[in-house]
């Protein structure tokens, strides 16, 4: 499958995330860094999250958190959980990304290069995430000096 690469203005944007461990802890780390409003939902968190600017729902998710969205990101070590996310969120057109099923998802996040306003996107389409981190570490390489 081709995706169609595109920046989001999320400065401001409500956006969920489901779940709080190590991958949902990386997400929403990007999102914050581009100024999204961020809700996570998640009976259990890392501790990383207690010191981020995030609104913090201490237990299981529940339909009516995806409402008013923009974006959804889920990612739960439990696959009904992140399945149920996704029919949700694609119920009421509000893209989601699925982290450990690609195919649910609307949208994927890349491996990324940032160097102030420069930054590079790098996608396997999903099928080959440890690639597209080899590649982003050779990106870094060669942007070292810059």
């Amino acid at each position: 499958m081709i995706y169609y690469p595109v920046f989001l203005d999320l400065r401001g944007k409500p956006v969920l995330v489901v779940g709080a461990g190590k991958v949902a802890l990386r997400k929403t780390r990007g999102l914050l860094e581009a100024g999204a409003r961020v809700t996570v939902v998640s009976p259990r968190w890392e501790p990383a999250f207690d010191e981020m600017p995030v609104m913090l729902l201490r237990r299981a998710f529940e339909p009516g958190d995806i409402e008013g969205a923009s974006l959804v990101f889920t990612a739960t070590d439990i696959r009904e959980v992140n399945r149920s996310v996704a029919l949700l969120a694609k119920a009421r057109a509000i893209p989601v990304n699925v982290a450990d099923a690609p195919p649910e998802c609307d949208f994927l996040v890349p491996a990324r290069v940032r160097r102030g306003s420069l930054q590079v996107a790098i996608s396997t389409g999903g099928q080959d995430p440890r690639r597209a981190v080899a590649i982003r570490r050779r990106i870094e390489d060669v942007l070292e000096g810059e």
